[in-house]
């Protein structure tokens, strides 16, 4: 008999949120420009673009580039700068009836500290995302892929205020468990996994790079298998909660994301081409918990279960003692 309610409710360490469906941020804009599309309060929380310490005017067009089942960009975090942001956007996104959860990029561990320090004066605010992972901006990744430095980033974040701290780690890494463990041990609340992937696009006939950045960030469906990928290899590595974000674009990826150990997912590139599917994805997410007898969304999660490698006999063509036994019965 399927139950006629499924808790949909998450917490991640000191951040709760009503259900597991966020937007990402750089895809949603600061909100008022979905609001025709998108029940604000039905979503477990809005992540709005990163905000800077000072404004920035970003990357040289082009910034966007159609791929194969995804989206290149370089953008280059264009935005207003932290005080046009608490003046002209804060009390707004307060009053949409979910979490919004900051994100915030410095080219300093100071700028850092500073932006949660001034963020720390709205405790309306559910949290801060560290953006410490963008491949677009010069020195962007910096802060990602050094598993020291990502530490030293988390702490003076934790230092400067009492907001829930979510680092957003860049997959461009050897080994994203190695920089997930360093801003664990920091005192993050939760990892979001994973920042885009670095590619580009040429333009073979002029001999030049489309994006007027030469590089930019890979999102969309097709970085989904990588991403999934890589929350795998966290969630067996470290006990931190994840936020997944990389190529979802319906409900079955919302699911595979959970049991391969994400606690909650980030909608992004999608909300380009579908801006009504996070709101979605809540009532599709629910159906399915009832529909499958699921009373708790919780017990999805990281209850994915590997295959056995097998032998390296197998693996390499060689005889296995099966083997053996199959050829002799054949041969009598």
């Amino acid at each position: 008999m399927l139950r006629d309610v499924s808790n949909l409710a998450v917490r991640l360490n000191r951040l709760a949120l009503a259900n597991p469906i966020l937007v990402a941020s750089g895809t949603f804009g600061y909100a008022r420009e979905m609001g025709a599309f998108v029940p604000f309060d039905r979503l477990g929380g809005v992540i709005p673009k990163t905000i800077t310490p000072q404004p920035r005017v970003g990357n040289s067009p082009p910034r966007t580039v159609e791929t194969s089942s995804g989206l290149l960009n370089s953008i280059g975090l264009d935005n207003d700068g932290l005080e046009t942001f608490v003046a002209k956007h804060l009390e707004y996104l307060l009053g949409l009836g979910t979490k919004v959860i900051a994100n915030i990029a410095g080219k300093t561990i100071d700028d850092f500290a500073m932006m949660a320090r001034r963020l720390n004066e709205f405790p309306a605010l559910g949290g801060l995302e560290l953006n410490i992972s963008c491949p677009n901006v010069s020195g962007g990744v910096d802060f990602g892929t050094d598993p020291e430095l990502a530490s030293q980033v988390v702490k003076a974040v934790r230092d400067a205020c009492d907001l829930p701290v979510i680092a957003k780690l860049t997959p461009n890494v050897t080994s994203v468990p190695r920089i997930a463990e360093a801003v664990h041990s920091a005192g993050a609340d939760a990892v979001s996994l994973v920042n885009t992937f670095q590619g580009m696009a040429v333009d073979w006939r002029r001999r030049r790079p489309i994006l007027g950045g030469n590089f930019g960030g890979l999102s969309g469906p097709a970085i989904k298998p990588l991403a999934l990928r890589v929350v795998c290899q966290v969630a067996r590595a470290v006990d931190i909660p994840i936020i997944a974000v990389g190529g979802i674009s319906n409900v079955t990826d919302v699911l595979e994301f959970l049991v391969a150990g994400a606690s909650a997912v980030q909608i992004g590139t999608a909300n380009f081409y579908n801006p009504k599917l996070a709101g979605e994805l809540v009532d599709q997410l629910h159906q399915v918990l009832r529909d499958e007898n699921i009373a708790d969304v919780t017990d999805l999660v990281g209850t994915l279960q590997l295959n056995e490698p097998q032998s390296s006999k197998a693996i390499l063509g060689t005889p296995t003692a099966s083997d053996d036994a199959e050829s002799e019965h054949n041969s009598n």
